[in-house]
């Protein structure tokens, strides 16, 4: 498989797989005035990034739009996320009517530990929420607080998946790496999740977590790219990446346009881990196709 170099080239490299494009399930789009301030703390490389981390797709959410639609990515979500109480709600609302007037975004919500979380939750749930979002580095709380058990037991019996960030890269807080979360998996090991970054910089920890229960999934979010921030995954895993990849287990992830490099890097970095083309096909499409019920 010839590994796209250039944005421009991403078409001809899903087209040479056989498939009717790509799905990536790691994408934001937030309110303007919260994702230009995303962006501001990225360009002042605060204290969660560590770096720089110059954002590549600072466009209009519309420029955006046009963009993703124009590399052949068929499906993608709108993760939105709160640092602090009295956000989720709000931007559960604005993800709801995000979804509803752009046909390929997966609806999105989120939540925080904080009165009235399980309420708003259903709520999410009911307006048509498919995927979770939670940000344990950036919204700095422990996924184990009594606040949060109802909701985590009414996600694992809905079967809606949760797109968790628990890995402690770029930075770790207390609440970061496989423990607090693997302790939320133990409480409830039929909950539905995706684990961000393929959980970098504790690869290890993660991937025993996938072997363990088998809802959990892991996304390729800014891995194996040149950019090493968030740690070099070890060879030793390459088998079970493979195996996990084929099982739909392993699902393409970008957080554009949050990314200090072009989109096709992601792509790049995925085809030069020569894996196989079945592999390639099942992380970019079947996987996440199935997942999230996609014709």
């Amino acid at each position: 498989m010839t590994e796209p170099r250039s944005d421009s080239a991403v078409p001809a490299f899903w087209r040479a797989l056989g498939l009717p494009g790509i799905i990536d399930v790691h994408v934001h789009f937030m309110p303007q005035r919260l994702m230009s301030a995303v962006w501001e703390y990225f360009a002042e490389a605060g204290p969660l990034i560590g770096t720089e981390w110059p954002i590549r797709y600072r466009d209009s959410e519309e420029e955006r739009l046009a963009f993703l639609r124009g590399l052949g990515v068929r499906a993608f979500t709108s993760l939105v996320y709160p640092h602090r109480p009295g956000m989720a709600e709000s931007l559960n609302e604005w993800a709801a009517g995000f979804a509803a007037r752009v046909p390929e975004c997966v609806q999105t919500a989120t939540f925080f530990p904080e009165p009235g979380v399980e309420e708003y939750v259903r709520r999410a749930l009911d307006a048509g929420a498919r995927l979770f979002k939670v940000h344990l580095q950036v919204g700095g709380f422990d996924p184990r607080v009594k606040e949060l058990d109802p909701v985590w037991g009414l996600l694992a019996d809905a079967g809606v998946p949760t797109l968790v960030h628990a890995g402690s890269g770029p930075v770790a807080n207390g609440y970061t790496g496989p423990e607090p979360f693997g302790d939320v998996l133990a409480r409830h090991p039929r909950l539905n999740t995706i684990i961000a970054h393929l959980g970098a910089p504790e690869f290890d920890g993660f991937f025993a977590m996938a072997d363990r229960y088998d809802r959990v999934h892991l996304d390729t979010t800014m891995t194996f790219t040149h950019f090493g921030e968030l740690g070099a995954f070890p060879s030793r895993l390459m088998p079970r990446l493979r195996e996990l990849g084929l099982e739909g287990r392993i699902l393409l992830g970008t957080d554009f346009p949050n990314i200090p490099y072009q989109y096709a890097h992601q792509l790049e970095a995925l085809a030069g881990l020569d894996l196989g083309d079945d592999w390639l096909r099942t992380v970019c499409w079947h996987g996440p196709a199935k997942y999230f019920g996609l014709s």
